[in-house]
């Protein structure tokens, strides 16, 4: 049986998982993809996607004119790029919660939300404690279906130089296979496009709930999109 046509409203295209996102689309009459953003993202040639461009003030408007059946936010920024604290939290907590709550007043009922392994709202990190106050903002707003996920290290091409986590993709998968067995297995190093795949599997998924997903279920997300690929 022919899987129904789910509309994905995307926040965060023009990012690493955004663009993987929209790479796997091109091709599936299973998916159609929507972009709301500050500007314009590089669509990935054959892609059926549009995109609608405005100010954080608009994105209301905007996601409740994308008509989507879920949320896929993958915005994200670090304190380095973002120039402090305060400017990262604006977006990884202020703007993903903004979002998601004008995709509650469109009626949307399903999010999926790229946070970060060892997301905490008590841990030291402040990284890691914003992720996880993030997350349980969301968790109050009422979705019929929430999922969470919690990659460590993405793998990909980023249109953003970050030169420790370059150096990094390059080893990490070395380490991954060494090093990372057992319960330090959810550290593990995960592709964008793995993700990506992963957030496609579970736009399909029916069950209610909030579901948190690391290295393993996001492998296993993906994992029918990937043996349709073959």
């Amino acid at each position: 049986m022919a899987q129904q046509c789910r509309r994905i409203c995307l926040v965060g295209a023009t990012g690493l998982i955004g663009s993987a996102l929209m790479a796997e689309c091109v091709g599936r009459e299973d998916v159609r993809v929507i972009g709301v953003g500050r500007r314009e993202a590089v669509l990935p040639p054959g892609a059926r996607m549009e995109m609608l461009v405005g100010e954080p003030i608009d994105w209301p408007h905007l996601i409740k004119a994308a008509q989507a059946d879920v949320l896929v936010c993958a915005l994200g920024t670090t304190i380095k790029a973002a120039g402090s604290q305060e400017q990262f939290r604006a977006v990884d907590h202020d703007l993903v919660r903004f979002a998601a709550e004008a995709a509650r007043a469109a009626g949307i009922e399903h999010m999926i939300v790229v946070s970060s392994v060892e997301a905490d709202r008590a841990s030291r990190s402040f990284y890691l404690s914003v992720k996880g106050e993030t997350e349980e903002a969301l968790g109050r707003l009422g979705f019929r279906r929430l999922d969470i996920l919690r990659p460590s290290l993405l793998r990909g091409p980023r249109t953003e130089r970050r030169m420790l986590e370059g150096a990094w993709q390059i080893v990490a998968p070395v380490l991954d296979h060494l090093a990372l067995h057992g319960r330090l297995r959810r550290f593990r190093s995960i592709h964008a496009k793995d993700v990506a795949r992963a957030i496609l599997g579970l736009v399909q998924e029916k069950a209610q709930g909030r579901f948190v997903h690391e290295y393993d279920a996001l492998r296993r997300a993906g994992r029918g999109i990937s043996e349709a690929l073959r």
